[in-house]
């Protein structure tokens, strides 16, 4: 029970903060906000894997994963709005702009999580 409420509170911290990154940073034609979240906690997502995976104890602990990696982290990302996203720019038939935001967002979030991921190892 401790790791859902702990997971129920980084969500909501994560949450909040994509929110407020999108509210600076989405804009009418390009929803940078998402972009910038998605990229970041994926490499934040990446570090803490590498960190937590450098050695054969596990450095971080079940709480702490909870808390962070899966709370944090992961209501800071967003799935769905890269979704929601994408249907706007079909819809509006923006093709190009959903083939460049979808490609940009695929390529630098897995060049973060795996960047960070090597970082982390060395921490």
């Amino acid at each position: 029970m401790q790791h859902i409420f702990l997971v129920f509170i980084g969500g909501g911290i994560g949450s909040v903060l994509r929110y407020l990154v999108g509210l600076r940073f989405n804009h009418e034609n390009i929803p940078y906000g998402t972009l910038i979240v998605n990229i970041i906690g994926s490499f934040l997502i990446g570090i803490a894997m590498g960190y937590h995976l450098k050695s054969v104890n596990y450095t971080l602990s079940e709480s702490q994963i909870a808390l962070v990696i899966i709370g944090v982290f992961g209501g800071f990302t967003t799935y769905s709005s890269f979704m929601y996203e994408n249907l706007q720019f079909l819809i509006n038939e923006q093709y190009f702009r959903l083939l460049g935001y979808t490609l940009l967002s695929l390529i630098l979030g897995f060049l973060a999580v795996f960047l960070g991921f090597i970082w982390g190892k060395y921490i």
